[in-house]
């Protein structure tokens, strides 16, 4: 059975607030992204020792340690000597000794800042694919797989928006081609509807054995103006697929964790607000 939780911060960056209302709404898990206005990898060592002990005080089990670990870097401009490229593998060890100081084994990654077009042929490939950008994206990711396996965590790449991995299709090829026993997906279909990948059953069926972790929220994509929405769980595009993937996900026996991603905000409200409007949803669908 799955383990639910939610992104904490998507409640409050107080932590100890976030924490409160996970309990009032009994769900398991907490990922962890920004405490205290600090992102995880950069608290200090009185900061953790408290997250430590308000973990242990409110009987939640931590599920992720969620920095944004490569996103955002352009391909083009990374070696695995540059600075920018080490400060991230040092942000990741930073990240791993989190995990292992909260009894978490699941480390989020990012994938870099996206290349449009991958792959072509009959022309394609000279003037529309960013050539060399597939093979250069595993080069880089190779020594952060390294560090996990010395390390014994397990790396989830997220599918992201604006990342090179931002389809479900894109990240079993990266799996599978890798082929690292550390190394799975964060699934996160709401960010894949941004490039026309239908969660159900194209997506679920892609990654079936890859799943390390799910992101769940809400959104309404238009992508011709360029244009999110968040909106509360089953109002928006998500809505056809949910029951599906909640369905998919027990007859598998899936154990690993779901977050509810609570991004939704309502107007003259808090995102505290929007997890409330959402999380009756969420646990109806996915316990």
């Amino acid at each position: 059975m799955a383990k639910l939780g939610v992104i904490t911060d998507g409640i409050s960056r107080d932590f100890e607030q976030a924490l409160t209302v996970i309990n009032e709404t009994g769900l398991a898990c907490a990922e962890l992204q920004f405490l205290w206005d600090v992102e995880v990898g950069d608290l200090s060592d009185a900061q953790l020792d408290h997250a430590q002990r308000l973990v242990a005080a409110h009987g939640v089990e931590v599920s992720c340690i969620s920095r944004h670990i490569f996103g955002g870097l352009a391909l083009g401009e990374q070696e695995t000597d540059s600075p920018a490229y080490l400060d991230q593998l040092a942000a990741l060890r930073r990240c791993i000794d989190m995990a292992n100081a909260l009894d978490c084994r699941l480390v989020r990654i990012m994938s870099f800042r996206k290349e449009m077009i991958l792959f072509g042929s009959q022309g394609a490939e000279q003037w529309v694919v960013s050539r060399g950008a597939w093979d250069k994206l595993k080069a880089l990711l190779m020594p952060a797989l390294e560090i996990a396996a010395e390390r014994g965590v397990r790396l989830v790449v997220e599918t992201g928006n604006n990342a090179m991995i931002n389809s479900a299709w894109l990240a079993r090829k990266l799996i599978d081609e890798l082929g690292s026993e550390h190394l799975q997906t964060l699934w996160d279909p709401a960010n894949s509807l941004y490039c026309a990948e239908s969660p159900w059953p194209a997506g679920y069926e892609a990654l079936r054995g890859a799943l390390g972790h799910i992101h769940i929220k809400d959104v309404l994509v238009d992508m011709p103006k360029a244009r999110v929405d968040c909106v509360p769980l089953g109002s928006g595009q998500m809505t056809p697929y949910l029951e599906q993937i909640a369905a998919a996900l027990a007859a598998d026996a899936y154990a690993g964790s779901v977050s509810l991603e609570s991004v939704y905000r309502p107007r003259g409200g808090s995102f505290a607000d929007g997890f409330r409007a959402s999380a009756d949803k969420f646990k109806a669908l996915f316990a």
